[in-house]
């Protein structure tokens, strides 16, 4: 799903405009984003946990020439699923009812 198809879904299932949610999303990547800049974590009580952690500097090595390369510290982002979240991934969808054909 890409962000225009998550858009559309949400739209669709909250009734709200199309403009409405791209704006509340763009602010929901917006805060998340300026939140864990800061180093904080944001926690979706359900849905799971964003938060960073720190990469140290390290060496590695090119595959195309093998030569040895320094990778500079980073930090990266990395999300932890929350329990109900883990749960509906891990259940079977309900089947469609099958639909009946008039004639």
């Amino acid at each position: 799903m890409n962000k225009a198809e998550l858009i559309d879904a949400i739209a669709t299932e909250t009734g709200l405009a199309k403009k409405d949610v791209d704006a509340a999303l763009k602010s929901f990547v917006n805060v998340v984003s300026d939140t864990l800049q800061k180093k904080d974590k944001v926690q979706l009580i359900g849905f799971g946990t964003f938060e960073t952690a720190e990469r140290a500097a390290r060496t590695g090595r090119n595959p195309a020439t093998k030569e040895t390369i320094k990778i500079a510290a980073s930090t990266q982002v990395k999300f932890k699923a929350g329990a109900a979240l883990k749960e509906k991934v891990n259940t079977k969808p309900a089947k469609a009812a099958k639909k009946t054909k008039k004639k």
